[in-house]
């Protein structure tokens, strides 16, 4: 390009089309320029990216704002849960767990409005991804790997996991396999 012309004259040598490689800087065989360009064209889509990237994120921080909040829930859920499960045989206790038992299916409703669901567990195939092993015993009866006691509940929200369950599962201890 000519640097020490006026713009007018530029413009008219381009209109008389006797400066053809002005428009197009792959042509020019300026390699500074085509740095720069192919510069420009990375910092440009680098910055779509991250404008998707923080879209995304802005996106899932409001589906899972109640997350944490949740969480601290369900260990409340699980006490009420003992609380109300209490066996008594006094009339006034009675009276007060009833009240106490309405006040706690208000609040499993409530969470299963907002898509916590409890994990299932007893009598289903161990999945590490929802069930934590504390336990294992052998029972012929039930399928390896079967749960077979649940010790506290797991819950999800939405696609994610609150808490895994804690289980005690079906498995063959190393030494019976040869017993049979």
């Amino acid at each position: 390009m000519k640097k020490d012309v006026p713009n007018r004259y530029r413009e008219e040598e381009i209109e008389n089309g006797t400066e053809e490689q002005v428009l197009d800087p792959v042509e020019n065989d300026n390699p500074e320029l085509e740095k720069m360009t192919n510069s420009y064209l990375r910092v440009l889509a680098d910055f779509e990216n991250f404008k998707k990237r923080t879209n995304e994120e802005k996106i899932r921080d409001r589906k899972y704002a109640n997350q944490e909040l949740l969480e601290q829930l369900i260990n409340v859920l699980d006490i009420f849960d003992k609380a109300v499960n209490m066996k008594t045989d006094d009339e006034k206790l009675n009276n007060f767990l009833s009240g106490f038992i309405m006040i706690n299916t208000s609040f499993k409703q409530i969470l299963e409005s907002n898509n916590v669901k409890k994990v299932l567990s007893v009598g289903q195939q161990f999945d590490p991804r929802y069930h934590h092993a504390m336990e294992t015993a052998w029972d012929e009866s039930k399928v390896e790997n079967e749960i077979i006691e649940e010790m506290q509940t797991g819950y999800t929200y939405k696609d994610r996991l609150l808490r895994p369950a804690l289980v005690k599962v079906n498995k063959k201890e190393k030494g019976n396999e040869n017993n049979e």
